[in-house]
């Protein structure tokens, strides 16, 4: 790989960086905290264009990464060392589709895994000095561990210094149960992660995150935010979330409130469905399910509703002001749930972004 030379003094200013898979940003938005100069973000959903550059200032395309030619790409960099980061769309990796028995046919049918390898060709083709990747931990052991391996060996064989961590986004001042795999590559050596910014367990909580912001009904906006709008309860759902304690789920009602499943010896382990989260602890994973009563741990710790779309975003360490969407054009919901639950946590985006920020300090002082 021809590298230009390496100056006495390395920066970020000497890097132009390019977001795969950017979504409306959490992981460019983590790199632009850092200083870094994030020059596009690519993505085949167009609705993330308004939020990912209204927020970041960089440049939104539209298009398929398997269709993206290294030519494309190569154009963002300019005469920029370049950084190539990215996180591959995770759903034939979650939890969810590898324990449901309706979808393990489809784990070994599903094309998304095939987006890592597009990842790993762009690579290959435009020889980035540094790359980071970033997924849910089961890719590991998605059919034997054989996609993450064939990608480590690809940058193996490439030149690249791999490595790897599990980590949980809570270490990172996430306010959220978040586990992770975060991959690095670099021509020039090791890239290490930046030890947990939170060591001594007082972990950013649920209060901490929303605990801030005012009182609304389900189904009823903020008149001041719009986004701080709770989903319309039906009138059992509205029972079942004020027979709810804090911390609670199903098992806090009466049995004339369960659902049909709960009444069957298999349903009797779904503790996360309908359920409340705690003021003191982390939240669970957000989803993108995650503004839905019935979709997870995702009920107000005492409000009678589920989290809001500002509340989703928050937990997920968005700042306040980060916009999701065009003030001029309807909102729509289930649009930003998704968006807000696949972002790479603002939090975690900046630990990677210190970690290769580190690394590029000591290659200039090599």
């Amino acid at each position: 790989m021809a590298l230009p030379p390496i100056p006495k003094k390395l920066s970020v200013k000497d890097f132009a960086v390019v977001d795969l898979f950017c979504g409306v940003g959490g992981l460019t938005h983590g790199f632009v905290l850092e200083h870094f100069n994030v020059k596009a973000g690519i993505d085949f959903d167009k609705s993330c264009k308004y939020a990912f550059e209204k927020n970041n200032r960089s440049k939104f395309l539209h298009k398929d990464v398997s269709q993206l030619t290294p030519q494309e790409l190569n154009k963002f960099y300019g005469k920029k060392r370049k950084i190539l980061v990215g996180c591959a769309p995770c759903q034939p990796f979650s939890i969810y589709n590898h324990k449901n028995s309706n979808n393990k046919q489809k784990l070994g049918e599903d094309v998304k895994w095939k987006l890592l390898y597009s990842f790993s060709d762009l690579i290959d083709s435009t020889e980035p000095e540094i790359i980071s990747m970033e997924n849910v931990p089961l890719l590991a052991k998605f059919n034997n561990g054989k996609v993450f391996k064939d990608f480590i060996t690809k940058l193996h064989k490439k030149g690249y210094h791999v490595t790897y961590y599990i980590v949980n986004a809570q270490e990172y001042g996430v306010p959220q149960r978040r586990h992770r795999l975060i991959l690095f590559g670099s021509i020039h050596g090791r890239i290490e992660l930046i030890p947990p910014t939170i060591q001594d367990g007082r972990y950013n909580t649920v209060r901490d995150a929303i605990g801030h912001l005012p009182a609304v009904e389900d189904g009823i906006t903020h008149p001041k935010d719009r986004l701080h709008r709770a989903r319309k309860l039906s009138d059992l759902n509205k029972k079942r979330i004020q027979a709810t304690k804090e911390g609670g789920f199903w098992r806090d009602w009466d049995e004339s409130l369960w659902l049909e499943c709960h009444k069957k010896e298999s349903g009797k382990s779904f503790r996360s469905v309908y359920g409340r989260m705690t003021w003191d602890e982390v939240a669970p994973t957000m989803t993108t399910y995650c503004t839905g009563l019935g979709n997870g741990r995702f009920g107000h710790p005492e409000q009678d509703r589920a989290i809001t779309l500002r509340e989703a975003a928050l937990i997920q360490s968005f700042p306040a002001s980060y916009e999701f969407s065009d003030p001029d054009l309807p909102l729509s919901t289930p649009n930003i749930a998704r968006h807000i639950g696949n972002a790479v946590p603002v939090g975690l985006g900046a630990a990677i972004a210190k970690s290769i920020k580190n690394h590029i300090k000591s290659i200039g002082k090599k």
